[in-house]
């Protein structure tokens, strides 16, 4: 029987392949399931309407993505920290207050894309990476000063 896989399927396929797969594995354990539907005529025109949806929406979030790579790219982000007599930071700058900064600055960036080797623990500037979806990336300058 050919069905049209609705997830992928350990073994069998990836999402909207279309496979033959035995009529018992289809009626038993795919179709109860929700991973595959039966590949008739209207099933693979829907099939290709929804390949063309995400093809769309692949292409929007790109531009998107590209947009924010664009303004990200030799940003200066400035943070203002409490510093010590001695020039030591009372608390150091991790990816996670670089996000909420950028955040504050409009840009939405996940802690997770942001690459650092280890937390910044002085005053100056420092180059940053941002790793964003389709692979691209963007660096960033993160400059950390004293707080008036």
């Amino acid at each position: 029987m050919k069905v049209i896989l609705l997830q992928d399927v350990d073994k069998v396929g990836k999402k909207f392949e279309i496979k033959t797969v035995a009529d018992g594995y289809a009626r038993n354990f795919l179709f109860p399931r929700d991973l595959a539907k039966q590949a008739t005529p209207e099933t693979i025109e829907w099939l290709e309407m929804q390949k063309e949806l995400l093809a769309t929406k692949s292409e929007e979030e790109l531009k998107h993505v590209q947009g924010l790579a664009s303004g990200l790219d030799d940003l200066e982000v400035p943070i203002a920290v409490k510093v010590g007599e001695e020039g030591q930071l009372f608390e150091a700058i991790n990816a996670q207050k670089i996000a909420e900064r950028l955040k504050g600055m409009g840009y939405e960036v996940k802690k997770s894309q942001i690459k650092l080797q280890k937390p910044l623990k002085e005053t100056g500037e420092f180059p940053v990476r941002v790793m964003l979806e389709h692979n691209l990336e963007a660096e960033i300058r993160v400059i950390i000063t004293e707080e008036e």
